[in-house]
């Protein structure tokens, strides 16, 4: 057993013991019992190695090209999920028990790509498909799987999405064979609005966001919840820029300051959003940045002082969200991937592996269409974040966390990002109950 899975599967152990501490004192003889049992089993769990056949995850993703730091953190990410998993023997099946295996396919970012890693996907008669960095690759990936799934029933692949946040992908668009991890643009904007609702300092707002589906998405979101929450307020701009290929945003930091806006609403990720935020801080633009991903990737550091108060962002769990299963959750990521840069560990997408690992011992096989019926309406609870997959149209719904930027050690402040010395703390918490969205989504069911 590596060292860094023994330290992790005390960690983790720790987790199931955080829970049962919080019932009081009452129990608190039994706790430490708990806690000794806990790591032992734990511990005997690692060791144990499921025999059967693996069953292959396809990741297709950009690995290369201009967000190839957004798909090194997804793999790694993912990696945690199933080295979790199989960790405490896999999936158990009819057959046995089998092992996850995650396959990385690099669609460098594009659509086509992404395309020709589904084809060789199927070629493998790899069931399952995770992908989500990209709310138009996705689209495709899902019109694709429905035409594969129509003509070769026997060769049925299941798209598992935690990141593409068009809502229209459980809406109008919704497939049976697509399963969404991630907190829709329409569910994060609200979250942000509720905040920004609050905020009376804030009287312009300069919309920038990504030229592709997504960022249109949260252009028309943001005009929306703001003639909803906060009608006095005047969006000064709403500009869109190309995906992937800005190397400079000082132009159009210039024209935020030019239009006298004392707030940016952006849904901007990966280089597109890191790269915005240095020139902000480069050109001391004073305005408050309400993001859908401003706490990761290396924005914190690109921003430094200039964040702190000033950045907010929106996401389903961030590390500083409180309780001692949530601090032991991002401490065995830690000790997994100890590197400063590794730093960025996003939640939903390790309990998607969970869930998936779920519904497969519900199932008792790894046929597609099987699982994606025992994912419909699934609870999957970790001790500190519960959820459940809407049937309706395959929406998961969790909690919601909006929070801003500020020094390593202040109030809230436990952990900083990446090394960075700033993290986060949460100034708005929704539980799963506030975040559940309506849906047009009509599902057709094999």
């Amino acid at each position: 057993m590596r060292k860094w899975q023994r330290k992790t599967a005390v960690v983790l152990a720790a987790i199931s013991v955080a829970v049962m501490a919080a019932a009081g004192g009452a129990r608190a003889a039994q706790t430490v019992q708990t806690a000794q049992t806990a790591q032992t089993a734990s511990a005997a769990e690692t060791a144990r190695k499921p025999t059967g056949a693996p069953i292959q995850l396809a990741l297709i993703e950009g690995m290369s090209g201009p967000f190839a730091n957004a798909g090194a953190a997804v793999e790694r990410n993912l990696r945690f999920g199933v080295e979790q998993v199989n960790a405490r023997g896999g999936v158990q099946l009819a057959d046995g028990a089998h092992p996850l295996e995650l396959v990385v396919l690099d669609s460098k970012g594009g659509t086509e790509e992404a395309l020709t890693q589904l084809r060789a996907a199927a070629d493998r008669h790899i069931g399952y498909i995770l992908q989500g960095n990209s709310s138009a690759v996705a689209a495709a990936l899902i019109g694709a799987i429905d035409k594969q799934n129509s003509r070769e029933p026997g060769n049925r692949e299941l798209f598992l999405n935690y990141s593409a946040d068009d809502p229209a992908l459980t809406n109008a668009s919704c497939s049976f064979w697509h399963f969404r991890f991630d907190a829709h643009a329409g569910m994060r904007m609200d979250a942000l609005a509720d905040v920004i609702q609050r905020d009376k300092a804030v009287k312009k707002v300069y919309l920038l966001n990504q030229d592709y589906s997504f960022g249109h998405d949260v252009s028309s979101l943001a005009r929306s919840a703001l003639r909803a929450k906060r009608p006095d307020i005047a969006v000064v701009g709403d500009e869109f820029h190309p995906i992937g290929r800005v190397k400079d945003f000082a132009p159009y930091v210039a024209k935020m300051r030019a239009s006298g806006a004392d707030a940016v609403i952006t849904g901007n990720w990966g280089n597109d959003l890191t790269l915005l935020v240095k020139a902000a801080r480069e050109q001391g633009l004073d305005t408050k940045f309400y993001t859908f991903y401003g706490n990761s990737l290396g924005a914190p550091a690109a921003l430094g002082e200039a964040g702190v108060g000033r950045v907010i962002a929106v996401a389903d769990w961030h590390p500083n969200a409180g309780g001692a299963a949530s601090d032991a959750w991002y401490q065995a990521f830690r000790a997994r991937f100890p590197a400063a840069r590794d730093d960025y560990p996003v939640l939903r997408m390790t309990l998607m592996i969970e869930t998936l690992a779920a519904a497969m011992n519900r199932a008792k096989t790894a046929d597609p269409t099987a699982v994606a019926r025992a994912l419909e309406g699934i609870r999957f609870d970790n001790g500190f974040h519960a959820s459940w997959m809407r049937a309706d149209d395959h929406q998961l719904i969790q909690p919601l966390y909006v929070m801003e930027m500020d020094k390593a050690g202040t109030r809230g402040v436990r952990f900083d990002n990446e090394g960075s010395g700033f993290g986060f703390r949460t100034v708005l918490a929704l539980p799963a109950e506030r975040t559940v969205p309506p849906t047009v989504c009509t599902m057709k069911r094999p």
